[in-house]
Formats: structure tokens, sequence, C-alpha cells
């Protein structure tokens, strides 16, 4: 007999679907046709302990099974649910009539327990678009799965509960979510906040003018300064995310499953910081069978490289193009995945090997040359892409005891919430830009045009100063973001001149 059932691959962040074909007739072994991987293949073992521990068998019968379409492969264990019902189904061990209603996914136990599975959200969202009736998947996917409406999301323990729900001897209660309710009830949940940072008020600042204009930012200081804890509070003061942010983000991690047991919709905005022996697959992503890697997972959010010169050379090389596109594109012989890849860059690094050059009280060891080779391991095409460079210098007694309050986070949120509303409407007509450090060249000529007092402030700046060609435009975004904090229309040279500060590696003798 004949039974086709419904499951779902994820290829990127988007899901298509499978369907499965079981044929059981007279003859004798088991067939896996339709490019199934070794998860896949080894499907059979799992099912037909699961089948007997729940009063079921394996048909005595050849069973074939086709995952169609036949082209595309299939990879890991989230089909055993659907195969096994397929063939109790094809076997005529049960009779179901609403199969091609669902779409059904879960991994097997030896004893009929169904266990979570990856990229749920996207799954579903396909099955609405496909016009399935409901999705059966793992209890514990089931509310990252009720995100999406309109579909009736039944979540099961056992494979029993699959098959009494199908055969309409049992009913399951769909999973509700209230979505909006939750997201924004959820939306302000930080464990950590700006005040808990005792001084450094002018990196402080620097963070604010990176967040309010989705600059990238690299801190350079003694160990022990504070650059981990400030990073770390980065995304407090970013503007909430949106609902369509939130849901590409959830997908995101929902794919490299990530979102963890019984999570919905993703409420905070990500802050990945990956070890410095990361590599360079693990970073942007990919593999045999791609995975979405760090700076995908850190879309919508902040990527933090504490010790960024401590990072490979390759690994730092191949952030270049996703810094400059926001996406992230991997290419296979037979298909090609992309990846969103749009994040605020946030870098820490000591001034060199042995962390105390420029130390206002201890003395650096390091020998001559040695300060500007290690800082040679950044390159220029690298650092072109970070816009603020931001000195943290260590924190005095008097201040770590200070026990007046500093600002909260909220407090530099709704500034920076204020600033990015004002680029917002700025760039509504200009497709894919809504923050300064997102502007072209040409849109510098007319968004950032100055004085003539502002003019030759930069000029004898960079002069003076020796800053390097790459920092003329990275100056004019940082003083226009600075201007949209105070509501300036213009860019005035106070504002020119606050951002020239923050180009601190640009300078020429810098490492002596």
């Amino acid at each position: 007999m004949l039974i086709k059932t419904y499951g779902s691959a994820v290829y990127g962040v988007n899901a298509a679907i499978i369907t499965i074909e079981v044929n059981v007739i007279q003859g004798a072994k088991f067939f896996l046709v339709g490019l199934p991987d070794n998860a896949v293949k080894e499907s059979q073992q799992r099912i037909e302990s699961a089948l007997k521990t729940n009063g079921y068998r394996m048909p005595g019968k050849r069973v074939i099974i086709n995952m169609a379409p036949a082209d595309i492969k299939k990879e890991g264990s989230s089909y055993d649910l659907p195969l096994a019902i397929g063939i109790l189904a094809a076997s005529e061990q049960i009779t179901c009539k609403q199969l091609d209603h669902y779409i059904i996914m879960g991994e097997l136990s030896l004893d009929g327990g169904v266990r979570p599975i990856k990229g749920a959200l996207p799954i579903a969202i396909e099955a609405r678009k496909r016009g399935f009736k409901g999705f059966i998947l793992p209890s514990q996917n089931a509310r990252e799965a009720a995100v999406v409406k309109d579909l009736d999301v039944l979540g099961v323990e056992t494979i029993s509960e699959a098959i009494a729900f199908l055969a309409g001897e049992r009913s399951i209660e769909p999973v509700f979510v209230d979505t909006r309710n939750e997201f924004f009830a959820n939306i302000n949940d930080y464990d950590v906040d700006f005040s808990d940072v005792k001084g450094q008020e002018n990196v402080k600042r620097a963070m604010e003018i990176a967040a309010a204009g989705g600059h990238n930012i690299i801190m350079i200081g003694p160990p022990g300064a504070g650059k981990t804890m400030l990073a770390k509070r980065l995304p407090t003061i970013l503007p909430p995310l949106s609902l369509s942010e939130a849901l590409e983000t959830t997908k995101i991690h929902s794919v490299a499953g990530k979102t963890g047991k019984d999570a919905s919709l993703m409420t905070t905005r990500p802050f990945r910081s990956p070890h410095h022996t990361i590599s360079d697959v693990a970073l942007v992503g990919g593999g045999s069978f791609p995975q979405p890697g760090e700076i995908s997972l850190a879309h919508n959010g902040v990527l933090f490289l504490d010790e960024l010169p401590e990072f490979k050379r390759t690994v730092l090389e191949v952030m270049r193009q996703p810094l400059e596109d926001r996406k992230i594109t991997i290419s296979r012989s037979r298909f090609s995945i992309e990846y969103p890849a749009s994040f605020m860059l946030v870098a820490s690094m000591n001034p060199c090997p042995c962390g105390y050059y420029n130390h206002p009280e201890k003395e650096c060891v390091c020998s001559q040359g040695v300060v500007q080779k290690y800082l040679n391991k950044i390159s220029g095409p690298l650092l072109d892409r970070i816009d603020i460079h931001i000195e943290v210098v260590p924190v005095p007694f008097e201040k770590l005891s200070e026990q007046r309050a500093s600002e909260t986070s909220e407090t530099v949120r709704q500034r920076v919430i204020k600033a990015r509303k004002i680029q917002q409407n700025r760039y509504n007509n200009h497709s894919g830009i809504h923050c300064n450090a997102m502007m072209t060249t040409a849109m510098l000529k007319e968004y950032c045009s100055l004085s003539e007092t502002g003019h030759t402030l930069l000029k004898n700046a960079m002069e003076k100063l020796g800053l390097s060609a790459r920092a003329y435009d990275r100056i004019l975004k940082v003083a226009r973001t600075i201007a949209d904090l105070e509501e300036n229309t213009s860019i005035q040279p106070h504002h020119l001149a606050e951002a020239i500060q923050y180009r601190s590696l640009d300078r020429e003798n810098w490492a002596g």
C-alpha cells in the first residue's frame, strides 16, 4: 500500500516541503532513497526499536521509501517520526485519514520518545505558506513553532501520542503563544546595565555614539580596564528589536539549534562572543552541511571579538566582505545558501603583548618595535571598517568606590532611539540604509556637508595628526551621528572635533 507523509528540510534560513512516499509490497529488504545522509539512513534501527517497544512491528515485506524531491540532500535525524508513521500506515497497522493535512517532524529514541529538532520556526512558516492545517513536532519545540499564527502546532512526547491523534483516538490541544504580549513583556529583559560601570565616561560616550549610528567600535586598553564589561552592556542601549527583526533573528538561531528548550520568539538583541581559537568556517558559517556561523547568529545584535590580535589572520580577513555587504553567501557545487549578517562589531585588544603600553602607572616591558608588530596583526582593510577607536584607561580607586549612581542603560537608550528615528526618516528613500554607518560615499556629499570652518578643521587634523585617507569617510559618518544625538541638522565644528579623536589607531607613530 502506498502512503504519503510530509516533512521538511531547512536550507539557509528557509524551509522546503519534503514528500515521504512509503510503499510496502511483496518481497524483502528495506530501501530508503532520495539522497538521504547517514543520519537518515540509520533511522531504520531507531524506528524498528521504537515501534517494537510501543506494540507495533516493522513489516516483514519489502519497504520502499522515497524522499522527494529526490535531487535535494536530506540530512539529520528529524525524519524519524514521519518515516515511522508512514511505515505503519503503509503496512495497514494504523489508519490515518488526515496525513496530508500535517507536517510531521521529530527524532525517535529507542523507546519511542520524541526528541527536539532544529529549524522548527522556518518549517512552521513554510507549512502555513503551503496551506497545511498543522505541524506535529516534539513538545520542546512547540512554543517556538507556535509563533506562527493560523497553524495548529501540536507538541508530542512520544510516537504513541502522534499515532493516537492521527488515528482520531485522542485530541491534542494546539500550543498557543501570545507573541505580541510576550515579546513586549520581555523586550528589556537584560541581566546587566550601564549603571554597573564605574567611571569610563568617555568610553560610555563612544559606545552611545556607536549604538546611535550602528558604528563598529574597537577598544584599546590594558587588562582589567573594563573593556569586556562595557561590550557586554552595549545591547542594553541599542534600540529594542522590532517584531520582524525578532522573527528573522529567531529563524537563524532555530536553524542552528540555539533557541533552547521551550523558547519562543527572541526578545533581546543577540550578543555573541566567540573565543579567539575559532575557525573561519565557525565564524562565517559553512561546513559540508552548511550551518550559520557566529556572524549570522549575531544578526541584529553584537559580535564581540575579545583580544582581536589573537584571532588567526584568516579568520579576521573573512569578515571583511560580510561587514560590507551585511550578508554571507556559502556556495557548494549543488546549491548556494545566503545567511543575513547585519551586526555591530565590537572588538577589544591590549595595546601590546604585555598589555601595559601607555599605562599611567605600570611600565611596558615589550622591546622596541614589538608594539607596532602586535598592532600590525590587524590588517588595514579590516581596521578601515571600524569607525570608532577608543582608548580605555584603568579606573582609579576613587571612581570604583564612588557611591553616586551612574546613568542607566534605559536613559542612554532613549537618546539612541531618538537619534535612530532621525536617521530612519533621513534614509526613508534609500533601500537597505537605516543608520549612518551604512551611508555610501555618494550619500556623504548629500548628508555630511561641512562649513568652511569645519572643512579647515578636518584638513588641519588630517595633516597634523597624520590621519590616513581612509579615516576621512569614517570621521564624517561619526560626526553625523554626534550631530543627530544633539538633534542638529548640520555638522558643527565641535561634532567634527569629537569624531576626530575617535581615530586613535590611524594616527602616525601611535605605537611609538
